[in-house]
């Protein structure tokens, strides 16, 4: 079942739970269907891999998914985490806010 999220390519966020705890960075990727995302910096695994025309073989470290309950949005205005709303404009468009301080989230 589809869920709406909350958070998105780009957002800077705050890892709260799990072996990262405590840790920040910019989502690169959000998987909608798994409800994870991919954190630079987070969850970071070693995967070994053979040698190729391409690419030399050895242990490469990358970030690895992380499920979006574990990842809490990180205010604009101070960096804490927060929760997220949202807000209809004059325009009747609709944007993202920090229910912490009640920035607006770009992105």
């Amino acid at each position: 079942m589809a869920v709406k999220l909350k958070i998105k390519k780009g957002d800077k966020v705050l890892v709260i739970a799990g072996r990262d705890k405590g840790k920040s960075g910019e989502v690169l990727a959000v998987f909608p269907t798994e409800n994870r995302a991919m954190v630079q910096g987070v969850n970071m695994v070693r995967r070994h891999t053979r040698q190729s025309a391409q690419s030399e073989g050895g242990i490469i470290s990358r970030e690895a998914k992380i499920h979006l309950s574990n990842l809490a949005l990180a205010d604009p205005k101070d960096g804490k985490a927060t929760r997220v709303g949202y807000k209809i404009n004059d325009d009747g468009s609709k944007s993202r806010i920090a229910k912490r301080s009640g920035e607006v989230i770009d992105g």
